[in-house]
């Protein structure tokens, strides 16, 4: 049985069972080595201890830290295997970008920007990044000031539970205009969000189903604003 989640509960060892066992479910969905295995345990392991002073999942998702954020953030590296070089707005707690740095830390070349506009999150994200050893670099700044924070090319841009979709597409166009392909992880209606998307940009999308849920990865490789 599930016990009582709030923000204060995330490091009751009554949690640590039932985090096991999605565990389990999570990396027969998304197969990682055993090194990065282990990465993503210390990473689990610092957000429930964080977790309990900076809330940075929902606290309804803790029993399934590893199905609803870290196989969800895993599957965006099959989506696109050649890059090496990915942009992360709006990182929060981590998804996907610690998540992308844990999982190609062993890949040469690697790099992930984190970029987070809350102090107490960048802090977090920065511990996250030093004590898993993965390439990541975070960036304490305002969404809209990633291309002036980022430097050299990026290959990849994602965002998670930012913002609506023709918001997104604003942040990360300078960087698809660079040559960077998009990957938005999107819920059901992103049909909807396809269509308001729409009124403010040209684009061709592609719609990939996600492997962990009935949501939606939306991939761009270019946007024109509609004049």
């Amino acid at each position: 049985m599930t016990p009582k989640i709030d923000k204060a509960s995330a490091n009751d060892p009554s949690l640590d069972s039932v985090i096991a066992a999605d565990k389990i479910a999570a990396l027969k969905l998304a197969s990682v080595s055993r090194e990065t295995e282990a990465r993503l345990d210390r990473y689990i392991a610092l957000l429930r201890e964080w977790q309990a002073k900076t809330n940075l999942v929902a606290p309804s998702t803790l029993p399934h830290l590893w199905t609803r954020h870290i196989a969800d953030s895993l599957q965006l590296v099959d989506l696109a295997p050649s890059a090496r070089r990915w942009a992360d707005l709006g990182s929060g707690g981590g998804f996907p970008g610690v998540v992308l740095a844990c999982a190609m830390a062993e890949t040469p070349g690697t790099r992930v920007h984190l970029v987070e506009r809350i102090a107490k999150k960048a802090a977090f994200l920065r511990e996250a990044i030093r004590i898993t050893a993965s390439p990541g670099v975070v960036h304490l700044a305002e969404i809209g000031d990633n291309v002036d924070r980022i430097t050299g090319p990026v290959d990849c841009v994602t965002a998670r539970a930012l913002a609506p979709l023709h918001q997104l597409i604003g942040f990360a166009e300078p960087l698809m205009r660079q040559g960077a392909k998009a990957l938005f992880p999107k819920g059901q209606d992103v049909e909807a969000e396809l269509t308001e998307a729409a009124k403010y940009w040209n684009i061709q999308p592609q719609l990939h189903q996600s492997r962990t849920g009935d949501g939606w990865i939306v991939e761009l490789n270019a946007a024109e604003r509609r004049s």
